[in-house]
């Protein structure tokens, strides 16, 4: 029995990746009751493991670290993979709404860095983006940038995906369309 146990933790130790985590916001928050005001802390989280994997969660508690700690289960919990070009950035440009927030993110060449503020910075590095260019329009609430920003990651897709999803293969969804061109090349000579 001890010796199942045992295995069983290894297992688990080898096959659970380790989280990064940033706290995003920490708000004081009250409820109202016969008595006065009973304040207590909501707190914002993201998690990631910084190679494709990112999770966002809110808590709340009596006293800051307990809001922290479910905050931070909660995120484990609710973590999307995203496909990353070379493991540095985006595949392609995407766009991310939730409720009146709205982000925009672009790939970018290596060495730029992250360019993106607040919340949005915070979800690319718990994700493991090095380059990538940001804009968040609307809503400067965090709750709010950091869902329209998870939204906007979960439409990217890799070459890999779109070729799986069309039944073609990833060279054909690659190559650029040389052929027309070439026939208009020679129909431009053939007229002069």
């Amino acid at each position: 029995m001890a010796e199942r146990d045992n295995r069983r933790d290894r297992r688990d130790r080898d096959e659970t990746p380790e989280f990064a985590d940033r706290l995003v916001a920490i708000n004081r928050v009250s409820k109202t009751v016969k008595g006065g005001k009973r304040f207590g802390f909501a707190a914002l989280v993201v998690v990631g493991d910084q190679r494709g994997r990112v999770g966002f969660g809110k808590g709340k508690a009596k006293e800051v670290p307990e809001a922290i700690r479910k905050a931070t289960e909660q995120a484990k919990r609710s973590m999307i993979r995203v496909p990353l070009r070379e493991g540095r950035t985006l595949h392609h440009d995407i766009e991310g709404r939730h409720g009146a927030g709205r982000v925009v993110m672009r790939t970018a060449v290596p060495g730029t860095g992250i360019i993106a503020g607040g919340p949005m910075r915070a979800v690319f590095e718990m994700l493991g983006l090095q380059d990538v260019v940001a804009k968040s329009l609307g809503s400067q609430n965090p709750y709010n940038m950091i869902r329209a920003t998870i939204d906007g990651l979960t439409k990217e897709a890799s070459p890999r995906m779109v070729a799986q999803r069309r039944g073609k293969k990833v060279g054909d969804i690659l190559k650029k369309d040389e052929a027309p061109v070439e026939a208009s090349a020679e129909a431009e000579t053939a007229d002069a």
